[in-house]
């Protein structure tokens, strides 16, 4: 009955800051969303729902994929509105962290629930199996826990909590919507508080903190020890906590003390005195714009306990052990932390101990398997490997005893000792049969539930590795690549941020013939992120300095002929897009014959920073599709303004749909929610083109342009902007030249041209611009700086 569930309306109950996001990313998703709280006290009734809606289009970074689509949520509320939950397939409650409110407002609902609707709380603790209990005996089966990250649309992990009476097959069919449809990474918890991510990632936290005293670092010390430099996010330790909010933090450590009594590191479930101090002054963090961080003018200062004052930051981390995090090698790193005896290096071994043994120790506890606790640390944290994986890439034995030593000598946090499993014989917890089970005590494979078949390649563990497929071709720059009998191949870059390159330029055509001969249809995708950052800059300035023009220009012409090549292949050219697809690789994208975005993709013509115009076909297919848009008697010039200011101002898009709305992704294009199934539906769109007869396109040789009108016309808005001081006389001198190619040159109005008129406008005025000493300023300064350059 639930293999697949199919959600045509879900109901978000509770308008505050985690239900109106849930709300707005399931808008996102394309699923009809009610969003629900208690009437307003005055005004209309469903004023604190649409004041939650407005929100939303203010918040920063924005929880929506397109600007004002939160619009589309439906506001309602519990007094008027309960009868709109018949209609819903999935309700999702997320108010306040009250055991007693959840419960109540349950035996209102429940009357109303569909017989076949899934009832799910958003709770970060709770317990599942206690929220049940007021619910009727029908209804227990189809309900659990679902616990998103915040932000919603960002973060990938939701964590799955089932109660002792829900179905397994609700919470597969649950599964599959929250990983297809949404797009998330789900990790299976057990009913504990807090679960699995913010159980093990809070007392990390925990761990930070108190080791930051033992060993008198600072806060700004600290954070630069325990970010990037170990794979962890930028924010770390206490600039997290900024973010989060320190009275939420406060509020999630109280809860692990009231609710996990008999922890045996219950006497550091607490809030630090600073904490509370900070907290009763209202230096909550960075909503309050004060908290262990503050901004006066353009520094940035750190809180200072000693000083009771803040001062400048530095992160000062001493050479030794920065020498010490940059060793590659993570059993010497480790080995190489614990003989040291600096107190930076120390409060880092402590760290990473005190997070292992309170790993392995309520690993039965909170989670099926070792997987699902790596994944939420990394899905729900933001870090690069989780606990259970650095501890195995550092020496699982080794490491295993020295904590054993450092609890017989009093030194871990708590004198628990370390699971019987730990000692027995392993090299982790991770291997090529799937991860430790500690109930069962073997290796668990990942799981059955049929969404992962549309997984080609998932999120790797330690030590995992996917067949990459058998190569039919390659060069320097990529490598065209099948499955064993299917008949869809593809194309991946081989360069550094898979920029393009003339490896890149030669490989896919030659790629592109030999797919034409053996498949039938490709699929232009890259392994990670991202899709392309587009031309390789320091080649490009290297032949301009050497005044090699001549070269240049050849090379620009290659970059023409690769998107042509692209776009008139005899088989479908599919591009499967996540992360940013810049320059190059934008255009790549805009002649395919479909492109698939992940939603996150960030997409843009951005030539302008460098000082140059896209030249790859990029303008060429803007002109095209204006033309088109505007048929045989439209404005052509009305559709060019959207296009002329997302070039000329180096726009790039904050989503896949606002792509589409920039004319940099076509309005067919295909948005999908998860990342890991981009490969698979690029090739299922290959497919069902070559199955429907696909034919490249005809030649473009009746493309209507605004002509001279249009340049006059877009030299207006610039010339307004010059005046004002918004842009410099080079920034102008670019965007004519833009403005120029985009209207198909000094022509006539409504005058008629072919691709290649617009294919050597652009690769002309690429070139003079190219020429000047202010573009070969902009290009140094952005290979040096990763800046661009106003001059």
């Amino acid at each position: 009955m639930y293999n697949v569930i199919h959600v045509k309306r879900v109901a978000v109950l509770g308008a505050g800051v985690m239900g109106a996001q849930i709300a707005g990313h399931l808008i996102n998703a394309g699923v009809d969303t009610i969003l629900f709280d208690l009437p307003a006290k005055e005004g209309p009734a469903n004023g604190v729902v649409t004041k939650a809606i407005a929100n939303l289009g203010k918040l920063s970074p924005s929880p929506m994929a397109i600007k004002g689509s939160e619009g589309r949520i439906v506001a309602a509320n519990y007094d008027e509105h309960l009868a709109l939950l018949a209609d819903c397939d999935l309700i999702i409650e997320a108010i306040a962290e009250r055991m007693d409110w959840k419960q109540d407002l349950y035996r209102k609902i429940a009357p109303h629930v569909s017989d076949k609707a899934i009832l799910a709380s958003n709770t970060s603790g709770l317990g599942i199996n206690a929220l049940s209990d007021v619910l009727p005996i029908a209804l227990r089966s189809r309900f659990c826990g679902v616990h998103f990250f915040n932000p919603p649309r960002y973060m990938h992990l939701a964590e799955l909590i089932p109660a002792q009476s829900t179905d397994p097959e609700v919470l597969a069919a649950l599964e599959t919507f929250l990983v297809t449809t949404m797009g998330k990474g789900v990790v299976i918890a057990k009913d504990t508080p807090n679960f699995i991510g913010n159980r093990i990632g809070v007392f990390a936290m925990l761990a930070a903190m108190h080791h930051t005293e033992q060993f008198g670092l600072g806060f700004d010390t600290v954070d630069g020890l325990t970010g990037p430099l170990i794979g962890r996010p930028k924010s770390a330790t206490y600039r997290t906590a900024d973010v989060v909010g320190l009275d939420t933090l406060a509020h999630v450590v109280k809860t692990m003390a009231d609710t996990l009594p008999n922890d045996p590191w219950h006497s550091f479930f607490k809030t630090p005195t600073w904490l509370q101090q900070l907290v009763e002054k209202g230096a909550l963090g960075q909503k309050a714009g004060a908290g262990l961080y503050t901004k006066r003018g353009k520094d940035i200062m750190v809180l200072d306990l000693k000083a009771a004052d803040y001062r400048n930051s530095d992160n000062a981390i001493d050479p030794e052990v920065l020498a010490i995090l940059k060793e590659r090698d993570p059993v010497k790193k480790f080995a190489a932390l614990r003989a040291s005896s600096h107190p930076q290096a120390q409060f880092l071994w402590a760290v990473f101990r005190d997070t292992y043994h309170y790993s392995a120790y309520h690993l039965a506890d909170i989670a099926a398997t070792a997987r699902d606790v790596d994944f939420a640390l990394r899905w729900g944290y933001g870090w690069s490997l989780g606990p259970f994986e650095t501890w195995q890439a550092a020496g699982w034995q080794t490491v295993a005893d020295w904590i054993a030593d450092d609890i017989r000598q009093g030194k871990s946090m708590a004198n628990a000792p370390l699971p019987n499993w730990v000692f027995d014989g392993r090299n982790g917890v991770h291997s090529p049969l799937g991860s430790y089970n500690p109930t069962t005590q073997v290796d668990d494979a990942r799981s059955t539930n049929p969404v992962y078949a549309r997984q080609r390649f998932p999120d790797p563990l330690l030590g995992e590795s996917f067949a990459k497929g058998t190569t039919l071709w390659e060069n320097d720059g990529v490598r065209l690549w099948h499955d064993e009998g299917d008949d869809i191949g593809v194309i991946s870059f081989k360069t550094k941020m898979h920029t393009v390159n003339d490896h890149v330029l030669n490989g896919i055509q030659e790629a592109i013939r030999v797919a034409e001969s053996q498949l039938r249809g490709v699929v232009i995708w890259q392994a990670s992120e991202p899709f392309s950052a587009g031309a390789d800059l320091a080649g490009a300035l290297g032949l301009l300095k050497d005044n090699n023009y001549d070269a240049f220009e050849a090379m620009v012409a290659n970059f023409q002929r690769t998107s042509q090549a692209i776009k008139y292949a005899s088989i479908p050219v599919v591009s499967a897009v996540r992360g940013l697809a810049l320059g190059g690789g934008c255009e790549f994208q805009m002649h395919s014959a479909r492109a698939v975005f992940a939603l996150e993709s960030y997409v843009g013509l951005v030539e302008a920073g460098v000082g140059l115009l896209p030249a790859g076909g990029g303008l060429k297919e803007l002109a095209l599709r204006a033309s088109e848009r505007a048929g045989a008697n439209g404005d052509v010039l009305a559709e060019l303004k959207t296009a002329f200011e997302s070039v000329a101002m180096a726009k790039v898009s904050s989503s896949a749909p606002e792509a589409k709305s920039l004319h940099l992704a076509r309005p067919d294009d295909v948005v999908v929610l998860n990342a890991f199934e981009l490969l698979h539906v690029a090739k299922q769109q290959a497919r069902a083109l070559a199955e429907s007869g696909y034919r490249p396109p005809l030649p473009a040789r009746n493309i209507r342009v605004a002509g001279d009108v249009g340049i006059a016309t877009f030299k207006m808005m610039l010339v307004n902007m010059l005046e004002g001081y918004f842009i410099s006389k080079h920034d102008y001198d670019i965007a004519v030249r833009i403005a120029t190619v985009l209207s198909g040159g000094n022509v006539d109005r409504n005058t008629v041209v072919d691709e290649e008129w617009l294919i050597r406008l652009e690769r002309q005025h690429f070139v003079e611009l190219a020429k000047t000493q202010k573009t070969q300023e902009r290009i140094a300064h952005m290979l040096t700086n990763g800046k661009p350059l106003r001059n």
